[in-house]
């Protein structure tokens, strides 16, 4: 039995730092991912298309895909939907979906101007090591009229739920991690960077400070995950 070696990222999220992290954890993670969430991570996916509502013939982005499981979700819909994600090891372990997947920094997208119908991001926008220059990427290779959907965990909003759930994640989720990932370590930065995460109010600042209009969230599981919206002008 091959042995992975065990990567964990800093907060300060230098690219290759995190690339090598999720390259590490690409073999077991959408397993991980359901066992950690206790099966949330179906219906974070499921309200993330919902709110997204792609139609077919469109082309829509989905950034920070990992394996690609986000994006055979927006695929149901008839759009054209394309995975990307800078851990080639993650795209590797996809590659069975039979989605396209291009490699890509979300700072730096290889896209064309004005080349989709919409973007959007699942739990990947806090581990890009400059945020804002991502919004504006994500902005840039929008059309005009398009739409933004960032889903990413964010601050609970329920009395007394927030001390229990931050217990979790400082405690009991790395315990969780490595019984079941093939990279336990960067379970301990997820618990990090989501603690360090700004909060709801603070992130949609973000997102209209980048261009976006309309922007918006709504609270998912008490807010232990949000999704933001905004759209591009013109069209």
């Amino acid at each position: 039995m091959v042995k992975t070696q065990s990567v964990r990222a800093s907060l300060d999220k230098q690219p290759h730092e995190v690339a090598s992290m999720f390259d590490g954890v690409a073999r077991r993670y959408d397993l991980t991912n359901t066992v950690i969430s206790a099966g949330q991570d179906r219906y974070w996916r499921w309200m993330t298309r919902k709110a997204i509502d792609p139609r077919p013939g469109e082309r829509v982005l989905d950034l920070a895909a990992g394996t690609g499981v986000s994006t055979v979700e927006l695929g149901r819909s008839g759009a054209w939907c394309v995975a990307t994600d800078f851990s080639q090891g993650m795209l590797a372990a996809g590659r069975f979906r039979q989605v396209p997947m291009v490699a890509g920094d979300a700072m730096a997208l290889p896209f064309a101007d004005n080349s989709f119908d919409a973007v959007t991001i699942s739990f990947g926008l806090r581990n890009v090591a400059d945020t804002d220059l991502a919004l504006r990427e994500m902005l840039r290779v929008t059309k005009p009229g398009g739409r933004l959907v960032i889903c990413e965990f964010s601050t609970p909003v329920i009395p007394g739920f927030e001390t229990l759930y931050m217990e979790y994640l400082m405690k009991a989720l790395p315990r969780v991690a490595r019984a079941v990932s093939s990279n336990p370590d960067a379970y301990v930065y997820l618990a990090e960077s989501i603690r360090a995460w700004p909060d709801q109010r603070q992130l949609g600042r973000r997102v209209a400070d980048a261009g976006w209009s309309g922007a918006k969230w709504r609270n998912l599981t008490g807010g232990v995950v949000a999704l933001h919206r905004g759209y591009k002008l013109g069209g």
